[in-house]
C-alpha cells in the first residue's frame, strides 16, 4: 500500500475519517501552485473525539513494556528508511523544498525512531538510602498521559518524528496537528505507525485550518497532560497562558535569531561555506536554527564578505524536482512578502544589497514565491532585518572590532535557540561557547544537531529539550514511593 493512501482523510482511533461537518481543506504545491489534496477542516468536535481515542488507548499502551514499545518504534524506523524516496517526494511536494534536501530530512527524521526505540528501555528510576529504618524509598518514571503536539510546515518530517517518538517510546498517546500547509508528510507517517503494529488509537493526527480551535481543545480537553509545540513565539505564549487553566505541562521550540561569527583566526573558505549552508540549505533560510545575523572581524571583512558573497551567487534557485535545485519556494505569500519587507527596509535605512535583494517571478518561477538569495552589507544592529527572525534567504552582514563586543550584541536579543563561530582559538572556543546564551551552540560547525543531543532554546527561544536523553524525560511524571516494612 502506498504510504499517501487515500488523501482524503484524517488518522483517529486507527480509523481514516473526515471531519464530522464534512468541512475540508486544500493542500498545494508552493512551487506550482497545483492542488496535492482535499483534507478534512476538523472542528472542535474531531479533535475532542482524537483526544478521547487517544485517552482510551492510553493506559494499554503504557503499561506496554518499553522494550516492546521500542521494537514497535524500531519497525517503524525500518519501514521509514525502506520507503525515504517516497516520503521525501511528499515533502517536496507540499513543502517545496528540493528533493535532495528533503531526502536529507527524511532520513534524519527517520533517526528519532532508532533513537527512541533504543531509550524506551533505558527509563531508569532509584532505589533512596532511608533516613530512618523500617522504611524503603523508591522513585520511578511514568508517562505524562495524552500529548497534544503542535507541529509547522518547514520540516514536515523531523518537527513531527521529534515530538512524537520520545512520546510514544514513553508510554504516552499523541494527537498531533500538523501544518495545514503541510498535514500530508503526517498522514503518511501515520499510515507507516499502523502497519509497524502500533495499536489503534496511539497516535492521531488531526487536521485543520483553524490552529486556534484544535489548539483550544487541547487546552480544554482534561484528558491532555502535555503540549509539545513548535512555532512562533507569540503562540507558544497564548498557549502557555492557557495551558495554565490546568497545569497542563508544556515544551516549546520557538523563534530564533541566530548569530555566525566569524573570528580574524577562523579559516575563512570551511567558514564561508559553513555560513551558506546553514543560512540558505536549510529550507531556504525558513529554519529557525538558520543563521540570522552575520558578524565578521573587521580586520578580515575584505577578504570574507567576497567569499560569501561569490558562494551565494552560484547557489541554484529552482522548484525543488528540477536536477540540482538548492533552494525552492518560500512556502507562501505571506512569508515572500515579509522577507521582501525586511529587505527593502534595511536598503532604505542604508544596507547595500551584495546579491539578490529581489523577488523571482518569471518563468519556472512564475507562482511568485521565489526570492533570490540576497546578502546585505553596511546593515546596522537597529534594522528590522537583524532584530527580527528573517525566516527566508537573506544574510545580513555585519562587522566587529573584538570578541567581548560580538559577545554582547549576539546576547542582546530576547531569543537564544541557536549560535554559531569560526575560530582555531582553543581559548577563545571555550570563552565564547560559554558566554553565549543559546541553547545549542556550533563551533567550527553549521551542521546543526544530531539526536544523540538535546535541541532546545534559551529566553524566549523555548522551554524543554528535544532528542538526546533528555527528550524522553519531557513526557515522563515522576512519582516517588515511600513503603513503611
Amino acid at each position: 500500500m502506498s504510504i499517501v493512501g487515500e488523501r482524503s482523510r484524517m488518522y483517529v482511533g486507527g480509523a481514516w475519517i473526515g471531519a464530522a461537518n464534512d468541512k475540508t481543506m486544500r493542500v498545494t504545491n508552493p512551487a506550482t501552485g497545483e492542488p496535492l489534496a482535499d483534507l478534512p477542516d476538523a472542528g472542535r468536535d474531531d479533535v475532542w473525539k482524537a483526544c478521547d481515542e487517544a485517552a482510551k488507548a492510553f493506559p494499554k499502551w503504557a503499561a506496554t513494556p518499553g522494550l516492546e514499545r521500542g521494537k514497535i518504534l524500531r519497525r517503524v524506523y525500518e519501514l521509514l528508511t525502506e520507503r525515504r524516496d517516497e516520503l521525501a517526494r511528499l515533502v517536496t511536494e507540499e513543502n517545496g523544498k528540493p528533493f535532495e534536501e528533503a531526502k536529507r530530512e527524511v532520513a534524519f527524521a527517520t533517526g528519532y525512531f532508532s533513537w527512541f526505540a533504543e531509550e524506551a528501555r533505558r527509563v531508569y528510576g532509584e532505589i533512596v538510602p532511608p533516613p530512618v529504618p523500617g522504611k524503603r524509598l523508591w522513585v520511578m518514571r511514568q508517562p505524562i498521559g495524552v500529548v497534544a503536539a503542535i507541529t509547522p510546515w518547514n520540516f514536515p518530517a523531523t518537527m513531527v518524528t521529534r515530538k512524537i517518538a520520545p512520546a510514544l517510546a514513553a508510554g504516552c498517546a499523541v494527537v498531533l496537528k500538523p501544518a495545514s500547509a503541510t498535514p500530508l508528510t503526517a498522514l503518511a507517517l501515520a499510515r507507516i505507525c499502523a502497519e509497524a503494529g502500533l495499536p489503534a488509537g496511539v497516535f492521531n493526527v488531526v487536521t485543520g485550518k483553524s490552529s486556534s480551535v484544535i489548539g483550544q481543545v487541547f487546552l480544554d480537553h482534561p484528558a491532555v497532560r502535555k503540549i509539545a509545540f513548535t512555532g512562533s513565539t507569540e503562540v507558544g505564549k497564548r498557549l502557555m497562558a492557557g495551558a495554565s487553566a490546568q497545569l497542563k505541562r508544556v515544551s516549546f521550540e520557538l523563534g530564533g535569531n541566530a548569530p555566525f561569527i566569524v573570528f580574524d583566526d577562523a579559516e575563512l573558505a570551511p567558514a564561508a561555506d559553513g555560513g551558506v549552508a546553514i543560512k540558505f540549505l536549510r529550507v531556504a533560510g525558513q529554519s529557525c536554527i538558520c543563521a540570522n545575523r552575520v558578524y565578521v572581524q573587521e580586520s578580515i571583512a575584505e577578504k570574507f564578505i567576497p567569499m560569501f558573497v561569490e558562494r551565494v551567487t552560484k547557489l541554484k534557485v529552482a522548484p525543488g524536482f528540477e536536477p540540482g535545485a538548492q533552494i525552492g519556494p518560500l512556502i507562501n505569500s505571506e512569508i515572500l512578502e515579509k522577507v521582501d519587507a525586511l529587505v527593502q527596509g534595511a536598503i532604505k535605512d542604508g544596507a547595500r544589497v551584495a546579491a539578490g535583494g529581489r523577488r523571482l517571478g518569471n518563468g519556472a518561477f512564475s507562482t511568485g514565491l521565489y526570492y533570490a538569495p540576497t546578502v546585505l552589507t553596511q546593515v546596522r544592529e537597529e534594522m528590522a532585518v537583524a532584530k527580527e527572525e528573517i525566516f527566508g534567504p537573506v544574510a545580513p552582514l555585519m562587522t566587529f572590532k573584538d570578541e567581548a563586543e560580538v559577545i554582547q550584541r549576539s546576547n542582546n536579543t530576547t531569543f537564544g535557540l541557536a549560535a554559531y563561530f569560526y575560530t582555531r582559538d582553543l581559548r577563545r572556543t571555550i570563552r565564547v561557547a560559554e558566554a553565549l546564551e543559546y541553547g545549542m551552540v556550533g563551533v567550527n560547525d553549521s551542521t546543526g544537531y544530531t539526536h544523540e543531543i538535546p535541541f532546545g532554546g534559551f529566553k524566549e527561544s523555548g522551554l524543554g529539550r528535544e532528542g538526546g536523553k533528555q527528550g524522553i524525560e519531557e513526557y515522563m511524571e515522576v512519582k516517588s514511593i515511600s513503603i513503611g516494612i
